[in-house]
Order: structure tokens, then sequence, then C-alpha cells
């Protein structure tokens, strides 16, 4: 028969069991934790019913073209995610990529060549954020009514560039950014990587980042703190630009041609993947990675979902679903 002094260690490893059991339960149940990690779970789920319904989804080169086709997704949503930090959103960035592409095609087909052709066509994006920004701030117009404006006016300009014709670019450049690869990823997969990265590391380890967070949180405390919140929302608008200027180029690279046509989606699928990756639309809160896997969860829901041969008008109720969703977890968020 055991003493009290010989059963205390195992009262003691069964308490902490029971409390790690317990830890565990109530995180479980706690619904900010499913917010926060609403991207990867459905990420998770939607490889595993895709894998188990279409085998084919799971093969090295569907997962690859699947990669490739979330880069602009990506690079989109990181600069998304710069703007709602601020509790601002960019209803324009899916027009700016247009413009970006339709630039790019003008200025490589009048004979400048395709590098000046980049180059300008990621100035005028970024010069559609900054004076989104100027707008906002100077203007104190709202954001919703600012990025509006300029999507409906953007619009209206990329038609009157390039006539409402495509544009074709033949450029090598382009043709092995879209076909190259390095290792097991393509051009455009180390695009969103490094785009990632950068983002990353400006969020969480620059003065910048603290202070777009501050503003987003409480703007009026950070201004009170020596913030200059108007030039961090004016540098946030920008970096979205800049970002749809980079995602221009890989569009026109995977296309092959300048189309003065607007993806819509491009604009709603970005707004899904950065509330899909934990960040609060209220401001104050923001997450690199998570928006990003969000970007990858959107594009194998539509990869998954056309594997499956479901017809292309059911995907974007799939997508608007998914919105939902994601607004609803909002309301979990801490």
């Amino acid at each position: 028969m055991s003493t009290p002094e010989q059963s205390a260690p195992a009262r003691v490893t069964a308490g902490a069991a029971e409390e790690s059991r317990s830890s565990l339960s109530a995180l479980l149940l706690d619904p900010s934790f499913w917010a926060d990690w609403a991207s990867v779970v459905g990420l998770v789920g939607l490889v595993i019913v895709f894998g188990i319904a279409q085998p084919v989804f799971l093969s090295v080169a569907n997962l690859q073209a699947l990669l490739l086709a979330a880069a602009i997704l990506v690079v989109l949503s990181i600069g998304q995610t710069f703007v709602v930090a601020t509790s601002g959103i960019d209803l324009s960035l899916a027009a700016a990529v247009m413009l970006g592409a339709i630039i790019l095609g003008l200025v490589n087909a009048a004979g400048f060549g395709i590098f000046a052709a980049c180059v300008l066509a990621v100035l005028a994006t970024s010069a559609v954020g900054f004076l989104n920004g100027v707008l906002i701030t100077a203007g104190k117009i709202p954001d919703f009514v600012v990025t509006l404006g300029t999507l409906s006016g953007i619009t209206g300009l990329g038609l009157i560039l390039s006539g409402g014709e495509p544009t074709m670019v033949g450029s090598t450049f382009l043709l092995r950014l879209a076909s190259g690869s390095f290792g097991p990823f393509g051009y455009p997969v180390w695009v969103a990587i490094a785009a990632v990265i950068v983002a990353h590391v400006a969020l969480y380890h620059t003065r910048f980042g603290v202070h777009l967070l501050a503003t987003g949180g409480q703007a009026e405390s950070a201004s009170a703190l020596g913030i200059r919140t108007g030039r961090v929302k004016i540098a946030a608008y920008t970096i979205s630009g800049f970002c749809a200027g980079i995602a221009s180029l890989l569009l026109v690279a995977r296309i092959g041609s300048a189309e003065p046509l607007i993806n819509t989606s491009l604009l709603l699928n970005s707004v899904a993947a950065v509330v899909l990756g934990g960040v609060s639309l209220f401001g104050g809160r923001a997450s690199i990675l998570g928006p990003a896997i969000g970007a990858l969860m959107l594009t194998a829901l539509v990869n998954g979902l056309t594997l499956l041969s479901v017809s292309a008008f059911y995907q974007p109720l799939a997508v608007g679903a998914i919105v939902v969703l994601a607004a609803l977890i909002m309301r979990y968020q801490k």
C-alpha cells in the first residue's frame, strides 16, 4: 500500500494532465482561436476533402500550378493587409492592377523596352495608392468613398488609354518570369514568398510597423504620442498600390497580354484572404502569413472545384460563402 508521500507525485502528475486537458478544451471551445486560425484550418480541410475526392489534386503538377495561380492573390492580399491594418479598405485594388497592365503593354508597344514598361507600371499603380492616401487623410474623405471613386476613375482611364482593346506583350523576360522556375517553385511563387518576408519584417520589425498598428488601433492616441498618422495611412495605401503593380506584372506575364478588363474577383478574394488571415477590419491587428495562407485557401477552393468538374457558375457562390463566413468569424476576434 502506497504512503501519502509516495502518491504525491502521482497526484501532481494527474493534476497537471487534467489541467492540460482543461486548457486544451477551453482553447478548442474559444471562438477567437478558430478566428485566428481560420485560414489554416480551412486550407487543411480543403486539402483533405479534395485530396480524397480527386487524388489528382495532390499531384505535384497540380500543387505547383495551384501555387503559381495563388501568387498574384498573395501579393494583393499583402497590400490589402497594410490598408486594413489602418482600419481602411482599398476598393481600387483590382482596377489598379488593370491600369498597371495597360501601361505596361502600351509602353512596351511604344518601343521603350520591357524593363521601362514594368517600372512605369509599378510607379503608376503606386501613384494611385498615394492619391488614395492623400485624399483620405488630407481631404478627410472616408476610405470607402475615395477608393470607390478611384475604382471608377481608373477603370475609365484604362479604357481610354487602351481603347478597350487588349495589347499583346511579347517579352522573353515576362515569358521566363511566367514559366521559369528555381528549385521546386516557379518564379512567381518566389516573388510571392519574397513579398511575404519583406512585408512581415516591415510590419513586425520596424518602427513603421509599430506606427501602422498603432494608427489602426487608436488613431487619436497614436497622434497624441507623436505618430504622424496621416503619413502612415498614405504609406499604407501607397504600399497597396505598389503591390497592385507587382501583381499586374505577374498577370501580364501569365496571360501574355494587357487586358482592359477588371477582374473583380481579385478585390473580393483579397479582402476575404485578409479577413480569413486574422486581420481585423477595425484596424490595429494584422498578420502577413495569415492572409497569404488565406489566399492559398481560396485558390485551392477554386482549383479543387474545377478538378471536380463543378461549373464555373457555382465557384463564385462558394467564394462568396467564404466571404460571409469570414465576416462572421470577425465577430469573435479579440
